[in-house]
This record gives C-alpha cells, structure tokens and sequence, in this order.
C-alpha cells in the first residue's frame, strides 16, 4: 500500500515538473491589428479633387472587422522599385508590428519600360523589390501577402477580356511559392469578373465619365468589386480568419466611399 502511495506521488511529482518546465502559451492582450497596403493608384486613397476615382483600398475597411484597421500607403504611379527607392516601404516598416499584414500589390508601374525610376523586368528586379517587402515586414513579426495586380479593362474583338501585364503576375506567383507567401490572385479573379460582366457593362466599373474613358482606374462600384475579391482572398488563403472578413455576400452601396478633402502639400 505505501509502495503503491509512493508510486502515485512520484508520479504526480514529475507530472508537475515536467509541466512546470513547459512555457505558458498567453493569448495576446492585442486584440486588433493593421493590415498595410503598399501598391499603386488601382489600390490607393483618393480625395475629393479626383472623384469619381477610387482605389479598392478605399473600399477594402467595408468587408472587415474594426478589429482589423486598414492603413493604406498605396501611391499613385508607384512601381515595386519607385514605392521602395523613395522610402514608403522604410515608412510603413517603421511603424508595422508583430502580427500585423503588409499587403503587396505592384506591377502596372513596373511594366514601364521607357522609365528607368520605376521599370523593373519580372523575373528579376520585380522579384527583387518584392521580395525586399517580404523580408522587411518578417524582420518585424508581420506577415506578408502578395496580391497579383488587378486587371485593366481590355476586350478583343470578340468580347474576351485579355490580360494585360505580361510576365508579372506569373513572376509574383512564383515568388510566393518559393518564398512561402500567401498569395491572393487578384489579377485571375479580376479577369474573370470582366469575363463574366462583359465589354459594355464594365464600363461601369472603371473611371468613365463624361470627359474621360480610364480602363485602369475604378469608380466606387468597380473598388468595392475588387475590394471584395481581396477580402474573400484573405479569408481562402486563411490569412484573417472568417470572424474577421463581414459582408462578402451583401451589398456595399456606392454611396458610402467618401473622398476627403486633398491634404495640404
């Protein structure tokens, strides 16, 4: 009886050493985050002197949580190289912290082959920059994402929408196999979406007005479009998890983009 006694005690000794030398795992006081958007004008804030224009980062805050702020650094006429040779990238590496996302969106400005400031070739220098993203925001504890560049709006002759940024997407793709990235794939999805709504009624997407026919940039429609496809990306690729993605199946009225007032310069 006390041999057995003995046998349970010792046993329940070295049970509680044993869980006494493992570290408790503490669930984060932190209980929001900031997801960084590093891109170009397709993405970028737009002010009251550009409406209707509109980046999808505009749009981005409608389809997440509060728990999940959006600061958008996209800039327009940006490329991979120009957003880092001019500091943006050292700028949100300043301020990311462990377990923000720093969202990457380049390729419309990179394919700019007449200007050294912010041409790069895919499989090279693009990949490069990008990479110099995603190695910046691990050195902080933050996780990067890729995203392929949204498509333009471009339609042959019989109605197909065609890709339009060359060898960029399937650069970015590879990248983010190799370098373990998560990967939204905006630019397939995009082309899908014209696809499916056709030459006429994307129109009603991008920035036509009465004095101009943009097949780049979006109106407030076509950012909530693509800001749509973001999110459901974020959540496919288990990025943010479902609490934190709202409304991907209901409607986001145009009428809630606002464009403030442009900063004084």
């Amino acid at each position: 009886m006390r041999k057995a006694l003995f046998v349970s005690l010792t046993r329940r000794q070295v049970s509680s050493a044993a869980l006494a030398a493992v570290p408790l795992v503490r669930k984060s006081r932190r209980e929001s985050r900031t997801l960084y958007i590093a891109g170009d004008s397709t993405a970028a804030q737009k002010y009251a002197d550009a409406a209707p224009e509109t980046g999808w980062g505009m749009a981005l805050p409608f389809f997440l949580r509060k728990a999940v702020r959006v600061a958008n650094h996209a800039v327009n006429g940006r490329s991979s190289k120009s957003f880092v040779d001019e500091g943006r990238l050292d700028t949100i590496l300043a301020e990311i912290r462990r377990g923000d996302l720093l969202l990457i969106q380049f390729a419309h400005n990179d394919e700019k082959a007449t200007d050294p400031a912010r041409y790069t070739e895919p499989w090279t220098t693009y990949q490069e920059y990008l990479r110099l993203c995603v190695e910046g925001a691990r050195a902080r504890g933050a996780r990067p994402v890729l995203a392929t560049p949204v498509e333009r709006r471009r339609f042959d002759a019989d109605g197909d929408a065609r890709p339009t940024h060359g060898d960029y997407p399937a650069a970015m793709r590879a990248l983010a196999a190799k370098e373990g990235v998560a990967l939204l794939d905006i630019e397939a999805l995009s082309l899908a979406l014209w696809q499916r709504l056709g030459a006429e009624e994307t129109k009603s997407y991008f920035n036509w007005t009465a004095t101009e026919q943009d097949n780049t940039h979006f109106n407030p429609p076509g950012a909530v479009a693509v800001a749509r496809l973001v999110a459901q990306e974020l959540l496919r690729t288990r990025v943010l998890a479902r609490s934190a993605v709202v409304r991907l199946d209901e409607d986001v009225p145009a009428s809630w983009i606002t464009w403030p007032p442009a900063p004084a310069s």
